[in-house]
């Protein structure tokens, strides 16, 4: 389970000295109201010395932060998830993902300087400097060549959940002929759903799916009955609403949807997973469609297994990665609503400070 950074030994330790910088939760958007970055403050905070730590703690300068989905649920006073805590007006914010680099370490520490480290199923506080218990942390050997930044996307949460969600709930069938996105576990026919031309150019002539489709001006289920002719077999749900509905009406019997996020409602009051349109329903009833909730967090033993084969796809590679990089800890508001507008190709992440050199 994911906790806030107060109560798992990611600490802040803002307050004193103007020489560190951090981002605050002000308000509540509401809940069937998109968030603004008016809804954050990026203020100055205590830089922590040597001097603040305690047995076993080190001092970690952030590189990168991710933006992600799932901020959004915690803005509201009810999360809908039992692993998610709201966020409290006028304390930190954190996120699901960060990157940074061990400044400063106590003897007792299992970290030392200049180790790149990370946060595995704890949250990474929004500041620039922070102090840590190296128990909460994880070092992290980077594949050979890449940004730190990698962590956060390719080989983090996002690539993660992608390669467990289908490896678990897709079940795929290598002796026939299905259609989903996941070309390299063993899918002959690719297609994607993407909000605008510039995402469905990348992902076809980039990523090299077999077709895409631009929801916002085309329909979903027309394009589908042209694209995908003898029906859809699995779809990774990532964003409900008319499009899982369009989707999940050309599935054909025995379909699979792994459902990992339902981003278009996160806007809403609406519980998660959302109640299904009754139309829907019944298909997936009639067409004995399974719908299986996936959740990264149940299978924390597989994930180093996961990174290893993202990173040797990645060197290798046979998968490619995108990042939409935001610069500086004050642009990580906008950074968090421009993502849940979809104006970001690939991950969303922030760069708050200097990679170090290699």
């Amino acid at each position: 389970m994911l906790a806030s950074v107060q109560s798992r030994g990611l600490a802040e330790g803002c307050s004193g000295v103007n020489d560190n910088e951090r981002i605050i939760f002000l308000k509540r958007p509401g809940e069937n109201s998109p968030p603004t970055a008016s809804c954050f403050q990026h203020e100055p905070c205590h830089l922590p010395t040597r001097d603040d730590l305690e047995t076993g703690q080190c001092i970690v300068r952030t590189l990168y932060l991710s933006a992600d989905p799932a901020q959004r649920c915690r803005m509201n006073k009810v999360t809908g998830v039992d692993y998610l805590a709201p966020y409290e007006e006028g304390g930190l914010v954190d996120g699901l993902e960060g990157i940074g680099i061990v400044e400063v370490a106590t003897i007792e520490c299992t970290l030392q300087r200049g180790d790149i480290v990370t946060a595995c199923a704890h949250l990474w506080p929004w500041t620039r400097v922070f102090i840590a218990d190296g128990n909460d942390l994880v070092k992290v050997e980077l594949p050979r060549g890449l940004s730190p930044k990698i962590i956060l996307s390719g080989v983090g949460i996002s690539g993660m959940t992608a390669l467990l969600g289908i490896r678990k709930k897709a079940k795929i069938r290598k002796d026939r002929k299905e259609t989903i996105i996941a070309r390299l576990e063993g899918c002959s026919r690719v297609i994607g759903i993407c909000g605008s031309e510039e995402k469905c150019r990348w992902i076809t002539k980039t990523l090299g799916f077999d077709a895409a489709i631009n929801y916002k001006n085309e329909s979903v289920g027309d394009r589908l009955a042209d694209l995908a002719p003898s029906g859809v077999d699995i779809y990774f749900d990532n964003v409900g609403g008319f499009v899982s509905d369009a989707v999940i009406q050309r599935m054909n019997a025995d379909g699979r949807v792994v459902l990992c996020g339902q981003i278009a409602v996160y806007n809403t009051d609406l519980p998660y997973p959302p109640p299904l349109n009754p139309v829907v329903a019944e298909i997936i009833t009639h067409r004995n469609i399974s719908r299986e909730r996936f959740l990264l967090l149940a299978h924390k033993d597989e994930m180093d297994a996961a990174v290893a084969q993202l990173s040797q796809w990645i060197t290798e590679e046979k998968l490619k990665v995108n990042e939409t990089v935001y610069m500086g800890l004050a642009s990580a508001p906008q950074a968090f609503v421009d993502m849940m507008a979809g104006k970001n190709i690939g991950k969303m992440v922030i760069k708050v400070s200097e990679e170090p050199a290699n």
